[in-house]
């Protein structure tokens, strides 16, 4: 007979413990340690029996025809994950529930099975007959998609196998469950050893995985830290309710960049791809109002045209408040501090509020110019003329620093029909072409300022 141990786990980390705890010592999470039990097995996983064991090779006896990729008829997709997908990797892709993670999947296996041939579907949280209702409505209609409503892995495994099929989905990975770990399906045990015959499964029979995963409220992949260490390709489907565009994020890649971005529309008939973001950003902006200014921002190797507006008003409260959608907050506190010292703005008793129009979020630097105009212009009341775009990188004694890739920028604000840039002067001095705009170069924020506002 196999011994039952029971310990206790938490289900934001992973931490064990031989004891409940009301916090966790690992992450600090309170109330996430669950009881779990597990059954110490002497014998081989059934899985990894059933795949059997790898074989030393050389690396001159490996060629590289079989990592070319296979296009998923979707630009966006493909352009995340590095330009197509390998054989035998495995890619996990989050989002909030009803973003559109099963949808954006559907259309991706159709695209492969023109291609490739027979693709597997298996869903967890509906039947075969609701997969087919969203089909209908995506106007997808082929023989070479199987569907399986299935939870336990052993009898995907064996499906799998018996099938063959070029790619599998696995819809999603909570809902899946190994018949060799007593605890329940969802909890840290078992989404990881889940992940990782998948990725054993994956590796052995050159068959490209997509796993779907659940989010936390901190928007975080639901389960163990370590799920993202065990696939291949990490995507996060960001979005807005409010917004009918998504955004699928690169954050991890074996097989391609980091950071790369692909954004589609949501539509009654699917998600319909955007290949020229920076015009769908712009498309309603104000013009000659305060408060409002574009910039150039680099995601991954695609420049996008993006507004920044912002809102300085008058606190009514002893402590002024600070509020950013689709940026840093502490980055703006920081610029906002600049802006006190170095250009004499007084902001200290101002209400503030930042937002990056579409539902965008940014994170590098180059915004910075961006931000620090938009404050400005607004306390002011000042407008920035349409014609001029800005990016650029601000330090605390108030230098804007040169950054990179700025002839693509520029070159994706031409086709826009911008008139005149203003970037850093280290920047506009190394530059070969201008492309037909006026530049501007500055080398403090002084500088942009006076050259933006006046």
């Amino acid at each position: 007979m196999s011994k039952i141990k029971s310990f206790f786990q938490c289900q934001s980390c992973g931490y064990t413990s031989p004891k409940w705890l009301g916090k966790c010592p690992d992450c600090g999470a309170w109330n996430s340690l669950v009881e779990e039990k597990k059954e110490a097995i002497t014998r081989q996983s059934s899985i990894v029996t059933h795949l059997g064991k790898s074989e030393a090779r050389s690396l001159n006896s490996i060629t590289g025809e079989s990592m070319l990729r296979t296009s998923t008829g979707l630009k966006e997709l493909d352009r995340v994950l590095g330009g197509g997908v390998v054989p035998g990797s495995v890619t996990l892709i989050g989002g909030d529930p009803g973003i559109g993670k099963s949808t954006l999947l559907l259309q991706a296996i159709y695209g492969l099975s023109k291609k490739t041939g027979k693709v597997l579907y298996i869903s967890g949280e509906e039947s075969p007959e609701q997969i087919k209702i969203r089909s209908e409505r995506l106007s997808i209609n082929s023989d070479e998609i199987i569907l399986l409503s299935e939870t336990s892995l052993e009898s995907i495994v064996n499906t799998a196998s018996k099938l063959s099929p070029k790619t599998m989905v696995v819809d999603s990975i909570q809902t899946v469950y190994t018949e060799e770990l007593v605890s329940a399906p969802g909890s840290v045990s078992q989404v990881r050893d889940c992940a990782a015959k998948l990725m054993l499964f994956a590796k052995r029979s050159d068959i490209p995985v997509f796993i779907a995963g659940h989010v936390t409220k901190e928007g975080a992949i639901a389960g163990p830290r370590v799920l993202e260490h065990i696939v291949d390709t990490v995507l996060y489907f960001e979005g807005d309710r409010g917004h009918s565009y998504r955004i699928l994020r690169t954050v991890k890649n074996r097989f391609g960049s980091t950071n790369e971005i692909g954004i589609f529309e949501m539509s009654d008939s699917g998600l319909i791809q955007v290949e020229n973001p920076s015009e769908l950003f712009l498309l309603e902006r104000p013009l000659n109002v305060s408060g409002s200014t574009v910039v150039a921002s680099l995601e991954g190797t695609r420049p996008v045209m993006v507004e920044l507006q912002s809102l300085v008003s008058q606190t009514n409260f002893g402590m002024p408040r600070r509020t950013t959608i689709g940026v840093d907050f502490n980055r703006v506190n920081l610029l906002i501090a600049v802006l006190e010292k170095r250009a004499g703005l007084h902001l200290g008793g101002m209400d503030i509020f930042v937002n990056v129009v579409g539902g965008l979020r940014i994170i590098e630097p180059a915004v910075d110019l961006g931000i620090i105009t938009t404050i400005a212009s607004s306390l002011r009341d000042k407008p920035v003329d349409p014609g001029i775009f800005v990016f650029g990188e601000a330090g605390l004694s108030g230098e804007i620093r040169a950054v990179t890739q700025a002839e693509v920028r520029i070159k994706e604000a031409s086709k826009i029909g911008f008139k005149r840039a203003v970037m850093p002067m280290g920047n506009a001095e190394k530059l070969k072409d201008n492309l037909g705009l006026e530049i501007t170069g500055v080398k403090n924020v002084e500088d942009c300022l006076e050259a933006v506002l006046t």
